[in-house]
């Protein structure tokens, strides 16, 4: 099973991070995850299709949002919370707040 990409601290850009948000699916996935630990993707998908799911994971790993780890055949996601934190300080609740 292949191993996910996701960006170092320094990688990662507002503009990346505001465009993920900016898409109604990937809001709702980010507001999911910010209430759990992990989740596994069909916890996530809405009966939305496989395909369309797999490209929202990863506009959302490429902006830094999202980390996706693989338990044998399940993939588990997790909000990088902490470390946009730090990199963006407020941001992530902020946006989160809003409804």
């Amino acid at each position: 099973m292949r191993a996910f990409k996701h960006p170092l601290l320094q990688d990662l850009t507002l503009e990346r991070l505001l465009y993920a948000l900016s898409d109604p699916v990937r809001l709702e996935i980010v507001r999911y995850l910010a209430g759990v630990p992990e989740a596994t993707c069909g916890e996530l998908d809405g009966g939305r299709p496989k395909s369309s799911m797999s490209h929202h994971f990863r506009v959302l790993r490429d902006a830094g949002l999202v980390q996706t780890r693989s338990a044998g055949t399940t993939h588990l996601n997790s909000l990088r919370g902490d470390l946009l934190e730090e990199r963006f300080p407020g941001l992530l609740q902020s946006i989160l707040a809003q409804r």
